[in-house]
Parts: structure tokens; C-alpha cells; sequence
């Protein structure tokens, strides 16, 4: 978090009171880094409102504040444009849940921005502050490649950052999945000998990270179902959560852990991305944005 310099802000046309705004603000006053205020709005112009708030956020203290308003054809791609064109590490925006229906039919704007932006996002769903509530991270120890190692890392990193923001503590979920008869690997087909598998890694991953053990949650079964019940358990106020950024096909059938569980949490999520999603997903966004 201390190596977030620039902070994209995306404003909620439709509500004056911006949680993100908030949010952004407590960063930034620890880390010292430059709020950068987006209005995505082809239909009204927010420009007396932006100069009013970079004007407020100055008399607060705040020298570094810039803003624009921008649209182009969607919502996630307004703000991807703008993260690549001021170099924003970290984006900010409040999560509102899309009715089902909606879901149902067609993918959800912040769910899109989650698998495309290459930088971290924190979606805001709370006024609740941070200050003294639990911090969650979760991981999925038994991933030991070198890009899952290092998205471990990332995650653990954050954690323990906001944790010291909001002078709170940190604990980490790892799930691992149920017996499954038919796999090759006899680990995996039997409830003991997969749970003794993530135990001795997460051992490993304790001594790396100094994750204490009543701190650190092993539990068989999804993520998606197990990282709300453990924030809902340890009160949590944010959850750190890592992606694959999957994109096209795989990841509309599919879906990410970060989209399925981001409207089941109470509290405020960050995502993060592995280094080669975050390069791959930069490439991405600066092909189309030269191609416009």
C-alpha cells in the first residue's frame, strides 16, 4: 500500500456522498499519494462539482488532487482508459450490486473492471470504519507456482499495510477442496490426506509471512462459499483477495472467486492481480486505447 502513489477515485454521478471519496482520502493520508477524481457521465456535466471537491479536499489538506470527466463506451473501459493515462496504482469505486435479473442476463460493469483493469481495485461497500475491525486475506496456499507465490505475497503485503492503517489485525483464510474419487493424485481422495497436504504448505506459508495459527483459517470447501462465512465470523471490515483476471469465454461460464463473492461480503474488497495478469492486462488496455 506505501508503494501507491496515484489513486483513481471514480465518483457516483448519482450520489453526492461518495464511500469511495472516504476511502481514498484515509489512504492517501498515510501514503502521501495523488487523488485523481473521475466522473464517468455522458448525459450531465460535473465539472462545478469537481472543482468544489478538489477545492474541499485541498483546504483538508490534500495538495495533490486533479479530476476530469470523461464516458466512453462503457463504464469499466471510462475508467481503464483514465488508470492507464494518469498511471494510477490503485482504483476506488463504490460497489453497488446489480439487481438479479440484470446478473442474470447481462455481465455486471464492476465485475468487467475487476478482469480488465491492470491495477488493484478496491471496491467500497460500507460506510463502516476501518479503524480497529479485523482485516481477512485470503490465499489458496496449495497454489505454489512461482505467479501464485508472488500473488500470495501481494496479498499477505496489503493485508498486513491495512491492518497497520487501521491499526487492526490480520487473518488469513485458505480453502482446499473436498475429496474427489476419481482424481489421480490419491492426496486428493481423501479428506485427511488433502487437509494434512495444505497444513504442512500453510506451515511453510506461516514461517514466511509470521502468520500466527489462530489467525491463519483452513477450511475444506469453495472460496466462494467460505470467505463470506469467515468475514461474516471474524466481523472482518475489509477482504483481500486475489484474481486470475480471466477473460472471454472461460471467465463469462466461469467467473472469478473476486466477482462470485463480491456481493455476498458486507464489508469493503480490495483485488489484487498477479504480475503476469497485471502485464498482460496493461498491454491489453494500451493496444485499445492506441487503436481509438
Amino acid at each position: 500500500m506505501q508503494a501507491v502513489r496515484s489513486i483513481l477515485v471514480v465518483l457516483d454521478p448519482d450520489h453526492a456522498h461518495s464511500r469511495a471519496l472516504t476511502r481514498a482520502k484515509l489512504i492517501a493520508g498515510v501514503t502521501g499519494a495523488r487523488l485523481h477524481l473521475l466522473m464517468c457521465d455522458k448525459k450531465r456535466d460535473h465539472g462545478e462539482l469537481l472543482t468544489r471537491l478538489a477545492s474541499q479536499l485541498g483546504d483538508d489538506g490534500y495538495d495533490n488532487v486533479t479530476h476530469e470527466q470523461t464516458w466512453r463506451d462503457t463504464l469499466h473501459e471510462s475508467i481503464i482508459a483514465v488508470q492507464q493515462a494518469e498511471g494510477c496504482e490503485l482504483v476506488v469505486k463504490e460497489h453497488r450490486p446489480d439487481n438479479p435479473l440484470r446478473k442474470a442476463l447481462l455481465t455486471p460493469s464492476d465485475w468487467k473492471l475487476l478482469r480488465h483493469c491492470p491495477c488493484a481495485v478496491l471496491m467500497v461497500k460500507s460506510e463502516r470504519p476501518w479503524s480497529g475491525g479485523v482485516i481477512l486475506a485470503a490465499v489458496d496456499v496449495g497454489n505454489q507456482d512461482t505467479d501464485h507465490r508472488r500473488l500470495h505475497a501481494s496479498i499477505i503485503d496489503h493485508g498486513y499495510a491495512i491492518a497497520g492503517l487501521a491499526k487492526s489485525a490480520l487473518h488469513v483464510i485458505s480453502a482446499h477442496p473436498s475429496p474427489m474419487l476419481s482424481a489421480s493424485d490419491p492426496t486428493y481422495q481423501r479428506s485427511e490426506t488433502i487437509e494434512q497436504r495444505y497444513r504442512d504448505a500453510c506451515r511453510a506459508f506461516q514461517a514466511e509471512f509470521d502468520i500466527s495459527e489462530d489467525r491463519l483459517h483452513i477450511a475444506e470447501g469453495p472460496a466462494d462459499v467460505l470467505i463470506p462465512h469467515f468475514e461474516k465470523q471474524l466481523d472482518a471490515v475489509v477482504t483481500v483477495i486475489g484474481t486470475v483476471a480471466r477473460t472471454g469465454i472461460s471467465g463469462a461460464l466461469i467467473g472469478n472467486t473476486a466477482e462470485v463473492v463480491l456481493d455476498a461480503l458486507l464489508g469493503d474488497v480490495l483485488v489484487l492481480k498477479s504480475e503476469e495478469a497485471t502485464a498482460h492486462l496493461a498491454g491489453l488496455a494500451q493496444a485499445a486505447n492506441f487503436s481509438r
